[in-house]
């Protein structure tokens, strides 16, 4: 499981416990605080009729006629309030009035019930009995909506208590608040716990980001990139970034001294074999003539030798490279024109003719590794070119590239090798001469192209008259004015 899935499910577990053990409670409590939010008011209404009935009383007339008259005009008024999203188009409080002996005088709702004992309901017999009276009872014992909220205050006349007033209010009128405030605690909920999540998502992508770019930079390394180290947030991804570097660096290191040993060694059997061979040959006191040939073949196998180990010097000196040492503005077409000139003695020895068309390409980079990487592709293409051919030259730039293509009118390069161009020490038989270069030439200009984020490719042309050698560079950027 990816460390971005490990973070975002806790960030859920977390908001999954959230929902279950503090919103749940808090919704489920909601009901109960409005039903308590409402007694209140209701406590308030029974001793008002309270009073007023003892009002009456006290006067020596009966209160039921006032209660009568009062509800009575009440349900025929119009209503319409509105409470917040709650429109109240009638009185939904209602009352009843009983003796001392909790027999029902009056009730507003249900005149039937006048005479009933209601005596033994809570709220009577509390207050009867000087206590708080209240209750909430069912009038259908499946259906918990239909429950009625009762409370009751005492009627007194002089010190006596002559009877209780209890008002009721249906509970289904108060639903609707009571839903209302859970909607809105859930959508509070939901809006949190969402905002919660995306916290976790936006976390685990400021985490894994880059431990991803880590992966990512590893992974390059791993194929042989040259590419700089991330530059990682906070000091422990700082820290392991520079210790993959350093750890690269020195695997790098252990395995280029070993292959630069192996190959080394493998090339320089075949020149220090003919030298040996001369040599032996040479102590037997042949010949002046043939004394001259060998001589002449140690001088030409040493100077093999030289121009091996110097270029096997320039390429490991160029592989170890981790940036560029120099990076100045250069173009790109003038370093190829430069290389024509260094090589015109060669190709006019080879025959071939060099034409030119080269356009501005600025590049920023080291000058002299382009300009041997160039001098290196033209090097082989004039090696590979038949007599009296033609090699063309063409550079340019694109919005984001600056390339150089190297056109000759060879025999092409065949299928096998196109792979293998650029691997050290791979080298084709030249047609004039039928013998291999080092093999390290192409290969120092790929370094010298990675070394400057670009790259170089080797095919043949679409109508297979020749080679195409083509390198692309990043364009310099524009210098800024004053």
């Amino acid at each position: 499981m990816s460390l971005t899935s490990r973070i975002l499910l806790g960030f859920l577990g977390l908001a999954l416990a959230g929902w279950f053990l503090i919103l749940r409670p808090v919704a489920d409590r909601v009901e109960r605080q409005v039903f308590e939010a409402a007694e209140e008011p209701m406590v308030d209404a029974a001793e008002i009729l309270a009073a007023l009935a003892s009002a009456e009383l006290s006067e020596g007339r009966d209160p039921v006629p006032l209660f009568q008259s009062a509800f009575s005009r009440t349900a025929n008024r119009t209503l319409d309030a509105r409470i917040y999203s709650l429109r109240k188009r009638s009185v939904t409080l209602d009352a009843y009035l009983t003796d001392a002996s909790g027999i029902v005088r009056f009730d507003s709702a249900h005149p039937e019930r006048v005479g009933q004992d209601l005596g033994g309901k809570i709220d009577v017999f509390l207050t009867l009995r000087g206590q708080y009276g209240a209750r909430s009872t069912r009038e259908e014992e499946t259906d918990p909506a239909s429950s009625i909220m009762y409370v009751a205050a005492p009627v007194f006349h002089g010190d006596s208590l002559v009877g209780v007033v209890s008002v009721y209010k249906p509970q289904r009128s108060l639903l609707l608040f009571v839903e209302e405030t859970r909607d809105r605690l859930r959508a509070i909920a939901s809006a949190a716990i969402a905002a919660f999540l995306l916290a976790g998502l936006l976390l685990s992508r400021w985490v894994s980001g880059p431990l991803r770019r880590l992966t990512d930079y590893a992974r390059e390394v791993s194929t042989g990139a040259r590419i700089p180290p991330p530059d990682l947030p906070g000091a422990q991804l700082g820290v392991l970034s520079r210790a993959l570097d350093s750890m690269r660096e020195a695997l790098e290191g252990r395995r280029y001294v070993e292959q630069f040993v192996n190959h080394l060694t493998h090339e320089m059997k075949s020149p220090l074999a003919a030298i040996r061979g001369a040599a032996e040959i040479l102590t037997e006191d042949p010949p002046a003539p043939a004394r001259k040939r060998f001589l002449d073949n140690i001088t030409s196998e040493t100077h093999r030798l030289q121009r091996l180990i110097e270029q096997l010097l320039a390429l490991a000196s160029l592989e170890t490279r981790r940036r560029i040492e120099t990076d100045t503005r250069t173009d790109l077409g003038e370093l190829a024109s430069q290389a024509c000139g260094e090589l015109r003695a060669a190709a006019d020895a080879a025959s071939v003719r060099l034409q030119p068309d080269l356009s501005p390409a600025a590049v920023s980079g080291d000058p002299a590794l382009l300009s041997r990487a160039i001098a290196n592709l033209l090097q082989n293409a004039i090696e590979f070119a038949p007599a009296d051919s033609r090699i063309d030259l063409r550079s340019g730039a694109t919005e984001t590239e600056a390339w150089l293509q190297i056109r000759d009118e060879g025999p092409g390069i065949p299928e096998y090798a196109l792979p293998n161009l650029f691997r050290r020490f791979f080298s084709l038989p030249r047609p004039r001469t039928g013998r291999k270069s080092s093999g390290l030439g192409l290969c120092f200009v790929r370094e010298a192209a990675e070394l400057h984020r670009g790259s170089v490719s080797l095919s043949n042309r679409p109508d297979r008259t020749g080679a195409l050698a083509e390198l692309r560079l990043p364009l310099a950027r524009e210098p800024r004015g004053d």
